[in-house]
C-alpha cells in the first residue's frame, strides 16, 4: 500500500513538471509589440531620417513550439532581425534552428521582406518564424 502511494505521488508530481514543446515563456501569443527608439515617434516605418523602430512579432506556435521574431527598421529599412524565440527543447531542434534561423535572417535581410523561401528540412520553423515575421512588418507598417 504504501509503495503504491509513493509512486502514485512522484507520477503525479512528474505530471506537473512535464513541460510541453508549446509551453514556456509568460509572452502573449497576441499583438506584436512595437517599441520605438533613437528619434522615432510611434510605431511607423515612416518616421524621421535616423529613426529606428523595434518590433517584435507575434508568438507564432509551430508543431515544435514557439516561434518570435523581432525586427529593427531604419531610414525604411530592415537593418535587423533577431530570433527571440525558437523551439530548443531537444537535441534535433538546436540542430535545425542552428542553420535555418541565420539562413532565413539573411534571405530576410537581402529581400527587405517576408516573401523569402522557406529552408529545407526546417519547413515549421521557416514558416512560424515567418508569420512572427509577418505580424512585425504590419505592427510597423513597413510596405
Amino acid at each position: 500500500m504504501t509503495l503504491w502511494i509513493v509512486s502514485t505521488i512522484a507520477a503525479v508530481a512528474l505530471l506537473f513538471s512535464y513541460r510541453t514543446s508549446l509551453g514556456g515563456g509568460s509572452a502573449a501569443a497576441g499583438a506584436p509589440a512595437v517599441v520605438a527608439t533613437g528619434d522615432a515617434t510611434g510605431p511607423s516605418a515612416s518616421g524621421p531620417p535616423g529613426a529606428s523602430l523595434t518590433v517584435n512579432g507575434a508568438v507564432a506556435r509551430t508543431r515544435y513550439g514557439p516561434i518570435q521574431v523581432q525586427i529593427k527598421i531604419q531610414n525604411h529599412k530592415i537593418i535587423d532581425v533577431r530570433a527571440l524565440r525558437y523551439p530548443d527543447g531537444n537535441d534535433r531542434d538546436v540542430e535545425i534552428n542552428s542553420y535555418a534561423l541565420p539562413q532565413l535572417r539573411a534571405e530576410v535581410l537581402a529581400a527587405q521582406s517576408a516573401q523569402v523561401d522557406t529552408v529545407g528540412g526546417a519547413t515549421y520553423t521557416s514558416g512560424g518564424y515567418l508569420k512572427s515575421l509577418q505580424s512585425a512588418l504590419d505592427a510597423a507598417h513597413f510596405a
